[in-house]
């Protein structure tokens, strides 16, 4: 049999869409789980397919799946729903299974609704997929009673099975990096916390289980050798236990990954020595839940942390040379100009060096929305309607939305404006052997300002002047590429030609192979008309097609016509031959 495994898309477009574009662990951990058994599974991220159902319907036409899974977190369930349909269009006899958080709260309403789903996999999918495909695979005419963790029809009703209990070993489970590519990963399932606004607390009940760290490292590498540098590790909260923290680090480093991570953590569930290993071990950002500034709008989340965690972990996380990341969700109960004045309180206090607003949403599985279900008498039925969420305000008749509206406006404003000074108050670790890592740091944080972005953002003020001041004091720790780089493209872009030159040739006294290096030299030769110069320094690395444009542009000017036309046509051989090129 077939499988194909979907990652539907969302209604509403997301302005941080690096938190929720990429598929979830769960898809890659139901899909190792079935090849590890022999059958045949794609994975489609349809994440940035919406409004385009005729690729949709294309790939359903070319793998002519027999059985489709959908990861549904509730708010892409529409997309869900929609690529349901076009499945059964294509193919009436295919079976389609809902799974995911968003379905495991709300397989009664998916079944009695939408004839479209046939199953729902309630919880961890793993082994309850496994066994519904083995299943189906025999054509019985009956749905599975013995197979925990499941939900259908049966007379026509909405049944399920019984709970399946979780995945005492997580290391029994295939590798998913032994069949796909992939940047999420996670060392931890579950959260002990109960926040009344996640459904962490009711999809785990609260139990947290781990990977040993030689899987999670070993997964790590595995997924190194197939090129991937950056990793985000998905863990609710990375730092449980803290000897275990450690542990992957030092084999991180042991094993030589050269990998660069982010992590989520509590600002309770860290130290200065974990920190400082995270660090070591290629961490370059954690995000913290700091939630609100008002310790009466936190105990009302339930969120058990006092402003001194917060201060603490914020302080340490920044001198370790990583880069502290706060959320923030606005629009609670109580919320109030106080309370928001407490979290402008809290921003200059912790001086976040990244922050994300978030108006408080009300999704099934939470305690806030079983609340308001009370408080209503509304059902699950308002989910028929064509909507992602809920916002809690619209359910409070304290708040209204011009309020919630100049809160969210206030906190951004306040916080970007705060920024450059947050940048000028970074308080690093007096440690030599920290002093590379403290290079990088600065350097990665000053190319958010010059071309990432802070630099896109316009409630941010002087961003190329916090570059070259984080850019300047990167160099005062180690030469580090990216600091070299930042600084002579920033030159360029103020036309200060003379010092590009002079920076970038510093650069290069260190990274003699540096492409990119060599790449920005010449764009500065060149305006300062220094065309032999440019051309000389770039022949080296004609390999590379960017420099062949540049080289036919120093001939041009140099005059000379030959190797003009040698480059050009060295340049339409290279892209002749990538566009015969198989892809992937």
């Amino acid at each position: 049999m077939k499988v194909l495994l979907v990652y539907p898309y969302f209604i509403d477009q997301r302005i941080n869409e690096e938190d929720v574009s990429a598929i979830p662990m769960g898809l890659y951990y139901v899909g190792a789980m079935l090849r590890a058994n022999g059958y045949a599974v794609d994975i489609l991220n349809a994440y940035n397919l919406k409004g385009t159902p005729h690729r949709i319907y294309r790939v359903l036409g070319d793998k002519r799946p027999d059985i489709v899974g959908f990861s549904i977190l509730h708010a892409n369930r529409w997309g869900g729903i929609d690529i349901a349909r076009m499945v059964k269009k294509v193919n009436p006899g295919a079976t389609v299974i809902f799974g995911g958080v968003g379905a495991t709260f709300l397989w009664d309403h998916f079944l009695t609704h939408f004839p479209e789903i046939d199953y729902v996999v309630r919880g961890e999918a793993e082994h309850s997929f496994l066994e519904l495909v083995r299943w189906l695979e025999k054509a019985p005419s009956q749905p599975p009673p013995h197979i925990h963790g499941l939900a259908f029809r049966q007379a026509d009703k909405p049944v399920k099975t019984d709970d399946r209990e979780p995945i005492a070993d997580l290391d029994s489970l295939p590798m998913p990096a032994d069949y796909f590519t992939f940047q999420h990963v996670s060392l931890t399932r579950g959260c002990p916390s109960a926040c009344t606004f996640c459904g962490s607390p009711a999809f785990w009940k609260r139990r947290v289980r781990f990977h040993s760290p030689d899987y999670f490292v070993t997964q790590l590498e595995r997924l190194r050798e197939k090129g991937v540098t950056f990793f985000f590790v998905s863990d609710d909260t990375f730092t449980l236990k803290r000897n275990l923290v450690i542990d992957v680090c030092r084999r991180i480093i042991d094993r030589g990954l050269d990998i660069v991570w982010v992590a989520i953590s509590r600002v309770d569930r860290v130290d200065e020595a974990m920190l400082g290993w995270m660090r070591r071990a290629g961490c370059a950002q954690i995000s913290y839940g700091v939630e609100s500034g008002s310790q009466v709008i936190r105990d009302r989340f339930q969120k058990r942390i006092s402003d001194k965690d917060i201060h603490r972990a914020f302080d340490l996380t920044t001198r370790a040379g990583i880069m502290a990341r706060a959320y923030f969700i606005y629009g609670a109960p109580g919320e109030s100009d106080q309370t928001i004045a407490d979290s402008l309180a809290m921003l200059r206090r912790i001086r976040p060096l990244a922050a994300i607003f978030y108006i408080l949403d009300l999704f099934p599985g939470t305690q806030l929305y079983e609340d308001y279900k009370r408080r209503t008498g509304v059902t699950d039925d308002i989910w028929l309607d064509r909507i992602e969420d809920i916002l809690y305000f619209e359910t409070d008749e304290t708040l209204s939305q011009q309020a919630i509206l100049d809160f969210g406006r206030q906190l951004r404003e306040v916080y970007f404006a705060l920024l450059p000074e947050f940048t000028q108050q970074i308080d690093l670790m007096d440690d030599p052997a920290f002093d590379a890592l403290h290079a990088d740091f600065l350097s990665r944080l000053g190319m958010t300002f010059s071309h990432g972005e802070y630099a896109m953002n316009p409630l941010v003020k002087d961003n190329l002047t916090i570059a070259v001041g984080l850019f300047e004091r990167s160099l005062t720790y180690h030469p580090d590429h990216r600091a070299f780089w930042g600084l002579g493209l920033v030159y360029q872009h103020q036309h200060r030609f003379e010092e590009s030159i002079d920076i970038l040739n510093q650069g290069i006294s260190h990274y003699q192979d540096s492409v990119d290096l060599h790449i920005a030299l010449a764009n500065s030769l060149i305006h300062r008309h220094r065309y032999k110069e440019a051309y000389q320094c770039l022949e080296r690395f004609a390999h590379h097609p960017q420099v062949i444009d540049q080289l036919i542009r120093c001939c041009r000017f140099i005059g000379d016509r030959k190797k003009e036309h040698y480059w050009i046509g060295q340049l339409n051989h290279g892209q002749s031959n990538q566009q015969a090129s198989p892809v992937a």
